[in-house]
């Protein structure tokens, strides 16, 4: 076995013959490559890209957190490629001093429908034709940096109807899918290179009948895996019956009764897992299937905040966050958790909005209560956003953050 350095200060070890060379099978399914969805925009608008120093002062805290694969969204705009370019450098410096930075991407093709964010309607039977560019600029990019793409996501939720702006029909999707594995067969994209597409567990076979088509079976036979998302998050507001403390358990503490609700909300999350788990391995039995995304945002003024489920706190999404990659690890599922940092312009105009709040981190660099073990273990010393050192949330005083706990309510 070949030792490699990390930048955590911890030794992984890897098979002798994918020494030169770490392939998406030997990275999905691997607790030693931890994964998390990713984004370095740090101001209320994407017009403001991060920098390459920005996004390497970013990479490198999550490589302290032993993360060694990323997610990314889309190809159209510049910040992808700044990121290939900042994890190049950080390879390059590593290697310098005699050590090895380890970082590899999951690389998305943004998938649109016909008419998708314009005025007009969208028309979900016909595609995009920004489609094709967004795939020609994902192949460009995954041959230009074969050391780091090793997956491609055709579509971020692009086929789950609840995304009325844009979805796209199942077959939309296998036709990028089957090119892409068609450029793998004529050695035009590497043939270990990995092709998904990151979608809503109801879209992949884990909710009603009308979406387990022919063309959704196929699609699951042409992906080299099935990307799934679960939410129990947004559940707690649209699908509450999990959430709601029951009424067997009216007689316990108001902690007890949170505490309780995150456990049925793991569980929440390992079923709709499961279940596609085993609508795709009724398709395909062989077939790989890894979460995509799932999270927990740890505030709201919405629907997930006090005058609703009251799910968002930093004590919820630090529960859910070690339980989910407590699971995972165990079970060899990869866990793309959502997400690394708070990213303000996902709801510009809501600076409570809870798309804003899914990081681990703030945007200033402060360590949500999910990594306060982490900056006690020292781990981010000497590391920092914008010129400051990672500290905790809350003044670091546990006692605030257990008065922004609010238990769910009842049935």
């Amino acid at each position: 076995m070949l030792l490699i350095w990390s930048s955590c200060k911890k030794e992984v070890t890897i098979n002798p013959k994918n020494k030169t060379e770490v392939t998406a099978k030997d990275l999905l399914g691997n607790k030693n490559y931890q994964a998390i969805c990713f984004g370095g925009y740090r101001k209320n608008s994407r017009d403001i890209q991060p920098t390459i120093a920005e996004l390497k002062e970013d990479l490198l805290i999550l490589s302290a957190m032993n993360i060694k694969v990323i997610r990314t969204y889309n190809v159209h705009l510049p910040e992808t490629s700044s990121i290939l370019t900042a994890i190049s450098e950080l390879k390059k410096e590593s290697r310098s001093v005699g050590k090895n930075f380890e970082m590899y991407m999951m690389l998305g093709a943004w998938m649109d429908c016909k008419n998708a964010w314009t005025d007009l309607e969208p028309n979900h039977d016909e595609e995009s034709a920004r489609n094709a560019i967004e795939i020609k600029e994902a192949v460009r990019l995954a041959n230009a940096y074969p050391d780091i793409v090793k997956i491609i996501a055709v579509g971020n939720e692009a086929m789950v109807k609840w995304a009325t702006s844009y979805y796209v029909q199942p077959n939309v999707i296998l036709k990028w899918v089957t090119h892409l594995q068609e450029l793998k067969k004529k050695n035009k994209l590497s043939k270990d290179l990995w092709i998904t597409c990151s979608d809503d567990f109801a879209s992949w076979g884990g909710a009603e009948k009308s979406y387990k088509t022919k063309d959704l079976e196929a699609l699951i036979n042409a992906v080299d895996y099935v990307s799934m998302h679960t939410y129990p998050y947004h559940n707690s507001h649209y699908n509450p019956h999990f959430w709601k403390t029951p009424q067997t358990d009216q007689t316990l503490s108001e902690i007890e009764k949170v505490n309780a609700a995150m456990k049925r909300s793991v569980a929440f999350a390992q079923m709709q897992y499961n279940t596609v788990k085993n609508y795709v391995k009724s398709i395909n039995p062989s077939k790989p299937v890894h979460i995509g995304e799932t999270g927990w945002a740890s505030s709201s003024d919405g629907f997930y905040g006090n005058e609703g489920s009251r799910a968002s706190d930093e004590y919820k999404q630090a529960l859910y966050y070690n339980a989910m990659r407590e699971w995972t690890n165990k079970e060899g599922i990869s866990c793309f958790y959502f997400e690394a940092f708070d990213e303000p312009w996902k709801d510009s105009e809501n600076v409570l909005g809870s798309e804003n709040h899914f990081g681990l981190f703030t945007v200033d660099g402060k360590a949500k209560y999910a990594l306060w073990s982490s900056v006690d273990q020292q781990i981010f010393t000497g590391l920092g956003r914008n010129g400051v050192t990672i500290s905790k949330t809350f003044k670091e005083n546990p006692d605030e953050i257990m008065k922004t706990v609010s238990t769910p309510p009842n049935h």
